[in-house]
């Protein structure tokens, strides 16, 4: 890469910078809220980096060749970050963000050097903060699917349970199934790590489509797993034993459990390829 070429990157990365402050600020917020669905969000630049470094033998030998229809997706990109900050839609600014990476990687050095850095850049949108409306949505409409299979699960182990709501009755005590543990925060960190995972594995493209998107049922699996244990915890032990530092054991546990599901997976779809 040239001294000119450098010296129009850093003016340009300050000034996108300056521009998308505001959604930084915002992301930032988001990412340390109390019990925040994006926590991880925080080393999505590190993995960013990591990739963008692991590909650097690669991205020297690309051919830099320019392309004005890069300015095709920066142009409206910066006017959708506008228009979404004026409104105050920050979560559509945060992938307008994204756009406009894609557009001056072709912009500034082509083709073939964009579609090398295809999955760096996708791999940036499990930063960006999905809507609190929706994500309310989303979590309560999870909690009570994982609270009535998680009851259907620990009938069949002969505990007698009752569930109304997201509340689980047991002969001794009650479980009531919350926001934490509705699912929705491991099925997002579990699907980045799902994607970050099958893009690293050395498999066919369709075998690293087929373990991304086993990563998102391995993440509500785990969760239900986790809530019946809290339930069985709950009832033999009561409810404030359950609710106490299990429950975060038991958080701990269910990443352990996705994580050896993915590798699990993942050997199994690559094991022709191996014998």
């Amino acid at each position: 890469m040239s001294s000119t070429v450098s010296i129009k990157l850093a003016i340009i990365i300050a000034l996108l910078l300056l521009i998308y402050w505001p959604t930084f600020v915002w992301m930032n917020a988001r990412f340390l809220e109390v019990d925040s669905y994006y926590s991880h969000g925080f080393l999505i630049p590190f993995v960013f980096s990591f990739l963008i470094w692991k590909k650097r033998k690669e991205l020297k030998k690309a051919k830099i060749v320019p392309l004005n229809i890069g300015l095709l997706l920066i142009i409206p990109a910066l006017f959708i970050h506008l228009a979404a900050y004026r409104w105050g839609v920050n979560f559509i600014s945060g992938f307008s963000f994204i756009i406009t990476l894609f557009g001056l990687s072709l912009y500034l050095f082509g083709r073939e050097m964009t579609q090398k850095m295809t999955f760096p850049f996708c791999f940036l949108v499990f930063m960006v903060p999905l809507p609190q409306v929706l994500i309310i949505h989303i979590s309560f409409n999870l909690k009570i699917f994982a609270a009535q299979i998680a009851t259907s699960i620990i009938k069949l182990i002969n505990i007698p349970s009752v569930r109304q709501g997201s509340i689980v009755y047991l002969p001794n005590t009650s479980l009531t199934i919350g926001e934490p543990c509705s699912g929705l925060r491991s099925l997002i960190s579990l699907t980045a790590l799902g994607a970050l995972y099958a893009h690293l594995a050395k498999i066919s493209l369709i075998k690293k489509i087929i373990l991304f998107s086993v990563s998102i049922p391995l993440a509500l699996l785990a969760n239900i797993i986790r809530i019946v244990l809290l339930l069985i915890v709950a009832f033999v032990y009561g409810s404030e034993v359950a609710t106490g530092k299990f429950h975060d054991f038991s958080g701990f546990l269910l990443f352990i459990f996705a994580l050896i599901g993915l590798v699990i997976v993942e050997r199994t779809i690559s094991w022709q390829k191996k014998n």
